[in-house]
Order: structure tokens, then C-alpha cells, then sequence
């Protein structure tokens, strides 16, 4: 079964991930209180999702404990091969989402999580990015459907 495990946002570029139960998101503009939020905002910023397994499977290759959230997506799945998802369309919570591209991994990610393997471990296993269809929450525990 696939779920939600952990939800993220911040504020503020280049700012540290804060863990909640609950995000708000709005069609077209990306999740209420995140530093992507805005009018008419690009679909490739409006909400990141990454498999929980890939970043486990990366801390004990490397034996770290990076906490989950640290990888900067703002939600973390368990359960669920992400990347065919790709072109379709899921709903989680009450929210329709279309999976429009992989979210590949980036220098500043690797520069934050001070790696300089990130980008090569991390090639199609970085998540998703999903463009926001229709107003609504996303719950830690919600199940991701695909529609």
C-alpha cells in the first residue's frame, strides 16, 4: 500500500525543510506557505515528491543517516515506484495531480547535503513533479491513488 510518510515546506529559499502533518494547496499557484508559492506559478515548482525507499537505500550504501527531508522535495512516499507515474495523473487526499516530469537532482542539492555523489546516485531516482489540478490538503497517512 502507498502512503505519505512525511509532508515539507519552507518558507524561504535556501532555508531548512520544516516537517508538517498537513499542507494546503492551491491549483496553479503550489502549496499555501511554501517559498514556490505565487500566482501562475510554473508546474515544475508547484510540489516534489520523493520515494522514501531511494533515500534509505542511499543511506546504507553510504552508511548516513540523512534524514528524509533533507532531499528538499515536499513530500515523501513509501510504497510506490514514482517514476511510472510519469504523465498520469494520482490523487492524494483530496488532491488531483498531474506527474508531468522527474524531479532531477541539482548542484544545490548536493552543495546542502555537502555530497558530491547526489547527482550521479540520485539520476532518476530524485521523484517527481507534480503539477496541482485542483484546490485541496494533503495528510500525512493519505494514500496515493492513481486516476
Amino acid at each position: 500500500m502507498s502512503e505519505i510518510i512525511k509532508i515539507g515546506l519552507t518558507k524561504n529559499h535556501n532555508q531548512e525543510i520544516i516537517e508538517v502533518t498537513e499542507i494546503d494547496l492551491v491549483a496553479g499557484k503550489g502549496i499555501v506557505g511554501d517559498r514556490h508559492f505565487k500566482d501562475y506559478n510554473d508546474p515544475f515548482n508547484q510540489l516534489s515528491i520523493i520515494e522514501s525507499e531511494n533515500i534509505d537505500e542511499y543511506n546504507f550504501k553510504y552508511k548516513l543517516n540523512i534524514p528524509h527531508l533533507k532531499f528538499r522535495r515536499n513530500i515523501i512516499t513509501k510504497g510506490i515506484r514514482l517514476n511510472d507515474l510519469i504523465e498520469k495523473r494520482i490523487k492524494i487526499g483530496s488532491v488531483n495531480l498531474e506527474v508531468i516530469d522527474l524531479c532531477r537532482p541539482c548542484r544545490h542539492l548536493s552543495e546542502k547535503l555537502e555530497r558530491n555523489d547526489i547527482i550521479k546516485e540520485f539520476l532518476r531516482k530524485g521523484g517527481i513533479r507534480c503539477q496541482i489540478i485542483n484546490n485541496g490538503k494533503i495528510s500525512v497517512g493519505d494514500q496515493i491513488k492513481i486516476i
